[in-house]
């Protein structure tokens, strides 16, 4: 097997060898100086052997003077353990001439691009044959005959009359058209590629210089590799890596349907692929396997496919928005674009039919066209364009297959036609209304360019295609010269009555698909040939012909009922259709067979529950679809459609007989768990929509919540010698929405307990016993929040004496609350991964070796996580990944803890995670033990100036409880009385409430500020502030050990205050919007448009409202945060004369204050400077 293309270069101290041979590329770096035997290569007077690891595999290198003298060229001889030996010329000028040209193609030969640590492309390699590129492309398909006759280095036809855009300006008429400069260079200069002819974007570019990166070369040969050695069938060919997190994507259900499903594969090995939220899914059907391309953080917008199936373009849209380049043949990301529309990210993409090229638009108000080369290694576009918002929302792009200097994008109302170059991106915008053909013309769906002219098509909601033409005099050698200013609509064909979703041209055809899930083929004259069409077919979304030909046909066409036959038979491509209501087909053209692929939820899927003792798992969606799944086989079982209403939550009866759920219009089925057939009629006492619902730990009761803040009960009765379900009561128990229900079971016997958790920070337990038909009894009601939004509730497993109920809160705290007395027994730091936790779960345990191993699942906005149990706040005991962008519903574990599942509401997608506990125990060993995860949460950790600081005041802390003044000797002791909490959290910052505390200790100076912002402003904003108080404090750690021990604590040494800071201090402390945020809901608007509040108001607040202060105590405050409290010269606490305190306020206060002056002249806080500008004003 000959070496189809290599190089080698020198400069002043490094070399480069490289080789390619179809797709497989080595890399030798012969010496980073010129010394020894390299020196002699230099000299042309030796030889140099070398050795090249590739893939595990060492080939040997020779490298000899040219014998026959001239030229300086040198002889490369590559000794290969499987291949023969080739000997290989080279000179010393930029083209390499191979001796042998066999296998491989000819005109092309292309080196390696050099790939960073991340995947991306650093730098890029082309090697050109001797032979005439314009020779080799004049006898391609589609190349224009005026084209092929320009000389090398010269633009081609399309592009050469751009170059005067002030003339092209005139030419528009009433159109409108648009330029606008250049980031990057221009086109090559050698002719692009014709139709038909597909390349592998690292061809066909002018040889670079190829540096060596000392150091990054082993880090990126692994990867590397991987693509050069890829080939289609390679991704489900390998074994799979061993689980490396505590968390990892193992299978995707559902797909976003309203972008394109594409076929890699077909025949033997039937692979699609299609996007799942943030995840683009390559998905082998027949093989039953998933393979997953992650790196997205947002919700993937729009996808492309290259020609030949290898290059996978996704990008999104919300911040920090991405376009990667995959090779699906490997599944690595060779490409990474960042910041390539900072502002809404990207709403179409395309990549040209070269593959060398991406057009995106972004999807802001004001949207911004760009080319990239995605092979470069630039992060800047090679030049962009804005549109005007006139143009409509320009949602779908497409590049000439002829020309990759030319695309095409439209919306609804808009057809713009673009030509980028040297000059710029310029583009055309040619008008079209009803009056232009007298006829309706309808919305715009999809534009191609046509196959085998300079015209284009776009497909109507009416059913129509505009043809659009450049309009006007030109010769033959003009005849693509007056895109895009003058292309016009010269044809509104009527091809259809319904209205075409889809179009596409694919060899010598033009196809359409509509509203009815018809197919159709028409040829260049738009003469239809033939129809594919299923009565079960919807509106099609995507067709995606198959990359190789079917077998070739026995017999004539077979034809059916669903398909028009034409004159001669027929024969295309085996296709993959996607509609809008999320079913995938498979369409084999010689039979016109359709075969359902996948069946998805069109609408939001927000229920999911596992069978408590077998690896099935139930999943509802909105559009009323209800499918039970084997999750270890990954296939359906049984499915139920109900048209009344959509799922809104299902759930497990504990020994798996029973299947529960609960609808958007209030009604709740109790079904079969194998059949899904109704086990008693339905009951519709909710008033509003079931949010939640849950069964007992003995089947006897299940209990709904709703949207109505209602908790409604059923209770399994016997009637008749059998057992039947019946409605027992409801109540109006909360008046917020309700996060949690949830059944257990009482200490003292086997009954069950049910609570009910609201964000009216109400903690109701219900008295079972007593109640009665249509009578729900309230047992107890207890408030478990004073500031903080309760989110979610647990039972806490018994991993001591006492018992605990876990809840978590919007301001990242978790707290225990002792089960019977729902006293808080403890607050715990919990996973800060962007918002808080929104659902938790016990994860089930097989574990029998340590049984007070346990751990939680949990979900937030938009991530899925473990944390491991007992909960103390360290950090490196949980991590969370990313499963939804846009908002993950509800979490459901298998039965043996193996498995977490995420469902993602308006997604339409159910993720399933396979869980690796090794893992997190890992990373939680690695995070250190006993206070070292904890001084890290210090500022400036273990040896920082803030934890000198805390030595001192614990010091100093322990002097006052023995007395400042006493002369006797002193007991060194490293803790200190409870009393003296509060002191040293709030020389440390920290200011505890003194809620549910005798007022007879000295308020601290910032508790003015406490008290506007927390109990107050952020009551009623809603923001995560938590007050904690020092009673919880105290109690905290007082009764730390009274369970066990029946005594209390009474002191506290530094090791625990530490734990108990870092827990209990706000978990982002106080920023400057929370204070802007107060003051939007507290202030009003001045004439400068500036939120203030007036001085008397904002005095009276701090009296009146939340936890107010006495008029002393506001003066004594405001005169020590202002500086003018006298300070005392003794050891004896300070005296204070309130006199002169109002005339003080009035003038050091002004009467309307900002949030600015509030933060920087009052509490003395550091603002930064656009806060300090806006105060100035």
């Amino acid at each position: 097997m000959p070496v189809p293309g290599a190089a080698f270069r020198q400069s002043e101290r490094e070399s480069v060898l490289s080789w390619s041979n179809r797709g497989c590329v080595g890399l030798l770096a012969l010496g980073r100086s010129v010394t020894g035997a390299e020196k002699g290569l230099w000299d042309q007077s030796s030889s140099f052997t070398g050795v090249l690891s590739f893939h595990c595999a060492k080939f040997q290198v020779v490298v000899q003077p040219n014998p026959a003298g001239g030229g300086g060229g040198v002889f490369l001889s590559i000794s290969l353990p499987q291949l023969p030996r080739r000997t290989v010329r080279m000179d010393g000028s930029s083209e390499v001439i191979p001796e042998e040209t066999t296998g491989g193609r000819t005109g092309v030969s292309s080196e390696p691009m050099e790939m960073s640590q991340d995947g991306q492309t650093a730098q890029e390699t082309a090697v050109l044959p001797k032979q005439d590129p314009l020779a080799a492309a004049k006898g391609k398909e589609g190349l224009p005959e005026d084209a092929a006759k320009e000389k090398a280095g010269t633009l081609p036809s399309t592009w050469a009359g751009r170059q005067d855009t002030t003339a092209l300006g005139t030419a528009l008429g009433a159109d409108t058209a648009g330029t606008t400069h250049l980031d990057g260079a221009g086109p090559p200069s050698a002719l692009p590629e014709p139709r038909g002819a597909v390349s592998s974007p690292r061809s066909g570019y002018g040889e670079q210089e190829m540096q060596q990166r000392s150091g990054e070369d082993d880090g990126r040969n692994s990867s590397a590799s991987l693509v050069w050695a890829a080939t289609p069938g390679t991704l489900f060919q390998e074994d799979r890596q061993a689980c490396l997190h505590p968390l990892n994507l193992s299978w995707v259900l559902g797909y976003n349907s309203s972008l394109a499903v594409h076929s890699l594969m077909d025949g033997k090995d039937r692979v699609l692929l299609y996007v799942s939220s943030h995840t683009v899914v390559i998905h082998d059907v027949l093989g039953n396997r998933q393979y997953h391309l992650q790196g997205h953080t947002n919700v993937i917008s729009c996808l492309c496919v290259s020609e030949d199936r290898r290059w996978v373009a996704t990008a999104d849209r919300g911040p920090d928005a991405l376009i990667i380049v995959w090779d699906s043949f490997s599944g690595v990301p060779v490409r990474t674009i960042f910041g390539s529309h900072p502002e809404d990210g990207i709403n179409a993409i395309a990549i040209s039919q070269d593959a060398k090229y991406l057009a995106t638009i972004s999807a802001g108000t004001v949207q911004r066209v760009c080319v990239w080369k995605w092979t470069s290694p630039t992060e800047k576009p090679m030049c962009s364009t804005e549109l005007r918002p006139e143009f409509g929302y320009q949602d779908y792009v497409i590049f000439n297959p002829q020309n990759p200097y030319e695309f095409v994008s439209n919306s609804k109302t808009q057809v713009i036609f673009y030509l980028w170059g040297d000059a710029g991106l310029q583009y055309g915008a040619p008008f079209l209304s009803s009056q232009t053909f007298n006829s309706m013309v309808g919305h715009f769906s999809q534009s191609v360019f046509h196959f085998n002219n300079s015209q284009a098509l776009t497909g109507t909601s009416a059913g129509k295609l505009v043809v659009w033409d450049v309009v006007g005099p030109r010769t033959p050698s003009k005849e693509l010269r007056a895109k895009p200013h003058s292309m016009k609509a010269t044809k509104l064909v009527p091809v259809q009555k319904d209205s075409l979703t889809v179009l596409k041209v694919f060899e010598s055809c033009i196809v359409t698909g509509d509203v009815k899930g018809q197919v159709k083929f028409y040829d260049g004259q738009l003469q239809l040939l033939t129809c594919y069409s299923h009565s079960s077919v919807g509106p099609i979304q995507s067709i995606s012909f198959s990359k190789t030909p079917p077998d070739p046909p026995g017999a004539s066409l077979a034809c059916s009922d669903s398909c028009i036959a034409s004159s001669q038979p027929f024969v295309t491509r085996n296709f993959i259709l996607s509609t809008s209501d999320a079913t995938v087909l498979h369409v084999a053209t010689d039979r016109t067979n359709f075969e359902k692929v996948m069946e998805e939820a069109k609408k939001a899927v927000n229920a999911i529950s596992c069978h408590p003792r077998q690896a099935l798992v139930a999943v509802g969606s909105h559009c009323g679809l209800l499918k039970v799944w084997d999750y270890q086989q990954t296939k359906y079982l049984v499915s139920r459609i109900f048209t009344q209403a959509g799922i809104q939550c299902l759930s497990y009866d504990p020994e798996g007989y029973f299947l529960a759920a609960g609808f958007t219009d209030g009604s709740v089925y109790i079904l079969d768990a194998i059949s899904l057939q109704s086990s008693c009629k339905e009951f519709k006492f909710s008033r509003g929509p079931v949010t939640h619902i849950s069964f007992s730990h003995n089947s006897e009761y299940l209990a709904t919540a709703d949207e109505k803040y209602s908790v409604t009960v059923y209770k399994r009765v016997l009637q008749n010698g059998s057992r039947c379900w019946e409605h027992l009561a409801g109540l109006h128990s909360h008046y917020k929405p309700i996060r949690s229900i949830l059944f257990g079971v009482q200490l003292d016997s086997n009954e069950p307990r049910l609570l009910s958790l609201g964000e009216d920070r109400q903690l109701v337990e219900y008295d079972l016993n007593s109640s009665s038909k249509d009578r729900l009894v309230i047992l107890h009601r207890d408030r478990v929040e004073q500031i903080a939004v309760p989110l979610c509730l647990a039972w806490y497993p018994q991993l001591s004496t006492e018992s605990f109920i876990l809840t978590a809160n919007n301001c990242y705290k978790m707290k225990l609350y002792n089960t019977t007395t729902k006293m808080c027994r403890k607050t715990l730091l919990g996973p800060t991964y962007g918002s808080p936790l929104e659902k938790i779960q016990i994860l089930p345990t097989t574990n029998t070796t340590d049984p007070q191993k346990c751990y939680l699942a949990y979900i937030t906005k938009d991530k899925v996580g473990l944390q491991i149990l007992p909960v103390d706040g360290n950090p490196h005991k949980s991590s969370a990944f990313i499963c939804h962008p846009d908002g993950v519903s509800d979490l459901a574990s298998s039965y043996d803890g193996c498995y977490v599942f995420t469902v993602g509401g308006n997604d339409c997608t159910v993720m399933k995670w396979e869980v690796n506990l090794n893992a997190l125990d890992a990373a939680a060993s690695l995070g250190g033990e006993g206070l070292i995860p904890f001084y890290n949460l210090l500022d400036g950790g273990r040896e920082g100036e803030f934890f000198r600081e805390l030595e001192d005041y614990f010091y100093y802390a322990q002097l006052r409880s023995h007395g400042i003044d006493t002369l006797e000797t002193r007991q060194v002791s490293t803790h200190i009385p409870l009393e003296e909490i509060p002191s040293v959290m709030r020389a440390m910052g920290f200011y505890p409430s003194e809620e549910k505390k005798a007022r007879n200790s000295q308020p601290c100076p910032s508790s003015a500020a406490e008290c506007l912002l927390l109990r107050y402003g952020h009551d009623i904003c809603g923001t995560s502030m938590c007050m904690i108080t020092i009673e919880e404090m105290i109690n905290e750690v007082k009764f730390s050990k009274y369970v066990d021990t029946g005594e209390q604590v009474t002191t506290i040494n530094l090791g625990d205050f530490i734990k108990l800071y870092v827990n209990h201090r706000p978990a982002f402390g106080l920023s400057m919007k929370d204070i802007q945020r107060a003051f939007q809901v507290l202030g009003y608007d001045n004439e400068n448009g500036d939120k203030v509040i007036d001085r008397g108001d904002l005095l009276l607040l701090l009296q009146c409202r939340g936890e107010h202060m006495t008029e002393d105590e506001l003066a004594q405050c405001l005169t020590t945060l202002l500086g003018k409290r006298p300070a005392g010269g003794g050891s004896e606490p300070d005296t204070y004369d309130p006199s002169g305190a109002a005339a003080l306020t009035e003038e050091e206060i002004p009467e309307e204050i900002t949030a600015e002056i509030f933060a920087a002249d009052i509490l003395g806080l550091p603002i930064a400077e656009p806060e300090k500008n806006r105060k100035k004003r």
